[in-house]
């Protein structure tokens, strides 16, 4: 799941460092794709260092439902088949494709159907102290935390996310990602025809995207009875 999509599960929260962990490992992608952290079983004196910890925990339980879920296979499926003939000579791969735009729609959906406020997002970031922060990469062997902290202020100031209200947006969030492997993966006609592609396969989840959340909440609430 992506940034949004991980909020929703722990929009209620008051503790921002719990917020951040949930989407620390996406964050930490973002800023540099070799950086590999595993601070699944690690324990602070801190607390707010053990709540990003805490977060971050969540943000993998979270990512192990939905990818194993009917509804991301058949939906990331259903994707790769109808972008497969409009991406027809780019590099990129079809499954990589699918994969990466139901999770861009989900975004865009809680957005526009107002489940989720981006704005709250963003201020549980600002509430974070670098320090803080730090201390969690330093405690998790990151080498050099400047990496993540040029593009994390820059994530933070440019309120990138709340662009995703635009189905167009969401073409350009994925000729990005692909921009991470491939140079030019997508050419302006594409581009175009997989914007309109994305329209219509929003529409068509409108009334039934929620139960993927729901199946998870499910999950997660089994998963603590036992």
């Amino acid at each position: 799941m992506n940034f949004l999509s991980h909020y929703y599960f722990d929009r209620d929260t008051n503790n921002s460092y719990f917020t951040l962990g949930t989407v620390l490992p996406d964050l930490l992608k973002n800023a540099d794709k070799t950086i590999v952290l595993h601070p699944e079983k690690l324990i602070h004196t801190d607390s707010k260092v053990n709540s990003i910890i805490a977060g971050w925990n969540k943000h993998l339980l979270v990512d192990k439902h939905f990818h194993s879920a009917d509804f991301f296979l058949t939906h990331s499926h259903n994707l790769k088949n109808l972008l497969a003939p409009v991406i027809a000579g780019s590099p990129v791969k079809p499954f990589f494709l699918g994969h990466i735009a139901i999770e861009l729609i989900l975004d865009n959906l809680l957005i526009t159907t107002n489940e989720i406020s981006v704005n709250d997002f963003y201020g549980h970031l600002d509430n974070c102290e670098e320090d803080v922060i730090h201390e969690f990469l330093s405690f998790a062997k990151l080498e050099n935390p400047q990496i993540f902290f040029n593009f994390f202020e820059e994530f933070k100031r440019s309120r990138y996310l709340n662009t995703y209200i635009n189905i167009g947006q969401i073409t350009y969030a994925l000729k990005r990602i692909c921009m991470r492997v491939w140079r030019n993966p997508f050419t302006p006609e594409q581009e175009e025809e997989m914007t309109g592609l994305l329209l219509n396969y929003r529409l068509n989840l409108i009334s039934s995207f929620m139960s993927i959340y729901h199946e998870i909440e499910d999950k997660m609430k089994s998963a603590d009875r036992l």
